[in-house]
């Protein structure tokens, strides 16, 4: 798919989901959903480690907000809901970030399944070539991680991280 094409498709998946959950502090440990649970991720560090990683590329880092994170917790909670990986699996990003008033803009969204640790899924992200074209697009600034855990499914951790400028 074209990166302009991407990005679009990227940004319409997370509005939607963004309403559907609160954020989570790394703190409160796992919050029961269902047949799910939310994994608190530490925003900080994901905003450190992505920083770090964006700086190594000549780019500005990216701090961490807390609308962007429930966009991800949204996503991520919808893909174990679903037992599904996929970016549109409660809507358009653009449409998801709307509801958490973060329409306007660039923005771009990572997902995956089956990693066990942010660091393992930053690593994934960081070896496929759409999504690390997502973690140094120039324009990003703010961030937002997310994990949902799903044990009955084929993945067990569903991961979504959202990036807008």
């Amino acid at each position: 798919m074209m990166r302009v094409g991407r990005l679009a498709l990227l940004s319409v998946t997370v509005g939607l989901l963004a309403g559907c959950s609160s954020g989570v502090l790394p703190s409160l440990g796992p919050i029961e959903h269902g047949s799910t649970t939310v994994l608190p991720v530490d925003q900080a560090e994901a905003s450190v480690l992505v920083s770090d990683y964006r700086r190594q590329h000549g780019l500005t880092s990216v701090g961490t907000d807390t609308a962007l994170q429930r966009v991800a917790q949204a996503q991520a909670d919808a893909m174990a809901s679903a037992n599904q990986l996929s970016h549109t699996v409660a809507g358009s990003l653009p449409t998801r970030l709307a509801v958490f008033g973060r329409s306007r803009g660039a923005s771009v969204e990572n997902v995956s399944a089956g990693y066990a640790s942010l660091s393992d899924a930053l690593a994934g992200w960081r070896r496929s070539a759409p999504h690390n074209a997502n973690l140094v697009y120039a324009p990003m600034r703010r961030i937002g991680v997310a994990a949902a855990s799903a044990p009955g499914t084929r993945y067990k951790t569903f991961w979504a991280l959202v990036m807008t400028d």
